[in-house]
């Protein structure tokens, strides 16, 4: 599906199908294509061409029964109710659906029901707006940006009753800056750059289509120059006693730093999930930019 406005392309060509009970983060640098192609499957905006079905339907269809939910990064919140007024007055849009007190305990804010929501921070605004998804009992939850906020407690026990939902057949799309959160949480990895997918497996695969490895070691004065004319080496950093050195060939660079200098504590590493976002969408990546990266069948 694509969706321009104007001049600009903002989904250039999204293939893509998602299976019942998957966790799938949705990653990219700002202005690939996430928000855009969110509210296309939550209904928000049309595709130029193409088209979404969400559970064989339209996606408005589907929202309108309850089958969808999403947890936005802002907005959707009165500050002069409390949590449970909040939760209340939802719940009568979804009489069919689960209990207010259940969603704000599923959430981990029954303990601060009473409070105002201009009284609450930003990550218990966001537990809210999770609490506000629940109520329908949705088959599919988005999630953009939603532990923005959370102190790491609180990170932890969401992602905790996201994968019990998902355990359960719920499935999960969730756009995130915390690439560690893709690496734990998600089943699946989608990399978007510039409206297209530019990579889309789990995140050792998509780990994998990042070509290289970093040697670290502990030496005091590393003599960058040599280390950077080493095969295979794309770059070095000096992080006071220890020196990082990434590229293809880190046999040479561990054979080097061993034999030539007094180097210790040697460990190589793969690339994590962050290295391999950073080489897959980065403006050098054209060709990946195209589509020709690495895609599930």
């Amino acid at each position: 599906m694509e969706k321009h406005y104007g001049s600009v392309q903002a989904v250039r060509g999204v293939d893509l199908r998602i299976e019942p009970g998957e966790v799938v983060a949705f990653l990219g640098p700002n202005g690939a294509g996430k928000t855009t192609t969110m509210d296309l499957v939550l209904g928000l905006a049309a595709p130029t061409r193409g088209h979404v079905s969400v559970f064989g339907m339209p996606p408005r269809e589907a929202v309108r029964r309850g089958l969808v939910s999403a947890v936005l990064q802002s907005g959707g919140l009165l500050k002069d109710l409390t949590v449970a007024e909040t939760v209340a007055y939802t719940a009568r849009l979804f009489p069919s659906g689960r209990a207010p007190e259940e969603v704000l305990e599923r959430a981990g804010i029954a303990a601060i029901a009473g409070r105002l929501v201009g009284k609450c921070s930003g990550g218990e605004q966001q537990r809210l707006r999770f609490a506000m998804a629940l109520l329908p009992d949705p088959s599919l939850l988005l999630l953009d940006e939603p532990t923005q906020g959370m102190d790491v407690e609180g990170r932890r026990s969401f992602w905790a009753a996201i994968r019990q939902d998902a355990a359960a057949g719920r499935t999960v799309v969730f756009a995130t800056h915390y690439l560690e959160e893709a690496d734990s949480y998600a089943d699946r990895v989608v990399l978007v750059r510039r409206g297209r997918i530019v990579a889309d497996g789990t995140a050792a695969e998509v780990k994998a289509l990042a070509a290289g490895r970093t040697v670290r070691a502990t030496l005091a004065e590393p003599d960058v120059a040599a280390l950077r004319v080493l095969p295979g080496v794309d770059r070095v950093e000096v992080r006071g006693s220890t020196v990082l050195v990434h590229g293809t060939d880190s046999d040479a660079v561990a054979r080097y730093l061993l034999t030539r200098t007094p180097a210790k504590d040697l460990e190589i590493t793969a690339l994590g999930l962050e290295e391999a976002f950073v080489a897959l969408t980065g403006d050098d990546q054209e060709a990946l930019g195209t589509g020709e990266g690495w895609r599930r069948r």
